[in-house]
């Protein structure tokens, strides 16, 4: 279940409103195209603007549109310990597979708060559990020793690493059996090299099946591939991050087609210049 290409869903918005028949078109494409595993209501999908009932709402509509075909692993966290924990019954109680949790974020808790964090969730809802670790975007960061503290609790399956750091990856995996799933694109085949199993990826909403492709290749030894493919998406993988990510991703996403470029507050269009770039790069990668 937790692993191979995993799309971080983007959630398409109309005049305000989250699209539904939009949002159902995607995860048919996403079927159709080979994708492993749908992941909505993440960092991506603009989770921290959604209000609780359009979060739920996006939940269910994944999950009714999948009907089962791939896993569903609902983005529940929150750096509100019972917030976290009711979402994650939600996704549980309509049928999600599993729950990504990101570590909290501003208020930046001591490992010994994230251990305790995570252990409550697991405790309260037992459905698999995947840490998200984003340094980047949370301010704090789960060091490899807690994490092996974590994977000692049953329903805490895997983490999303999204730390940057090969030497995090590469502590982790040495320290416990806690599946790894890369969350940077650009890095995907790195870790999957010291024993990851895929990623939760951004640049597979614009381009499910080379991502797909590249997971697959992985798995069955074939590096050569692998490698092609890494450096094929590597100019793509970055270019979807020269602008806070969803922006350069919805972006290209309108620009194909497959949504109304609209984002929530505080997030906005690009720059005339990142458009510009982002245009360049969808056209030479053969998108557009």
């Amino acid at each position: 279940m937790f692993a191979g290409s995993l799309v971080a869903i983007v959630t398409p918005f109309k005049d305000g409103e989250v699209d539904e028949d939009c949002l159902r078109s995607l995860v048919r494409m996403h079927i159709e195209e080979g994708t492993s595993g749908i992941v909505p209501c993440g960092t991506t999908g603009e989770s921290p603007t959604l209000n609780p009932e359009e979060h739920k709402k996006v939940i269910e509509i994944v999950i009714d549109e999948v009907k089962k075909k791939v896993p569903v692993i609902a983005g529940t966290g929150s750096n509100n310990t019972a917030e976290a924990i009711e979402y994650t019954r939600h996704a549980y109680e309509a049928g999600a597979d599993g729950a990504l949790v990101i570590t909290p974020y501003y208020n930046k808790p001591t490992q010994e708060g994230l251990y305790s964090h995570f252990k409550a969730i697991a405790g309260e809802v037992s459905i698999p559990i995947v840490i998200y670790n984003v340094p980047g975007r949370t301010g704090i960061s789960i060091e490899p020793e807690t994490v092996a503290r974590l994977s000692e609790l049953s329903n805490i399956v895997a983490i999303k690493e999204a730390s940057g750091k090969m030497d995090q990856v590469t502590k982790i995996i040495s320290l416990c059996g806690i599946t790894v799933l890369s969350g940077d694109d650009s890095m995907t085949m790195p870790i999957m090299a010291v024993g990851g199993t895929g990623v939760i990826s951004v640049v597979a909403n614009i381009v499910p099946s080379d991502v797909r492709a590249l997971t697959a290749a992985m798995e069955e030894g074939n590096c050569e591939r692998a490698r092609e493919l890494h450096y094929k998406l590597f100019n793509l993988c970055k270019v979807m991050f020269i602008e806070t990510n969803p922006i350069p991703i919805k972006t290209a996403m309108a620009m194909k087609g497959l949504i109304k470029e609209e984002f929530r507050l505080p997030l906005v269009s690009p720059s005339e210049k990142s458009r510009a770039i982002i245009k360049a790069q969808i056209e030479e990668y053969g998108i557009l």
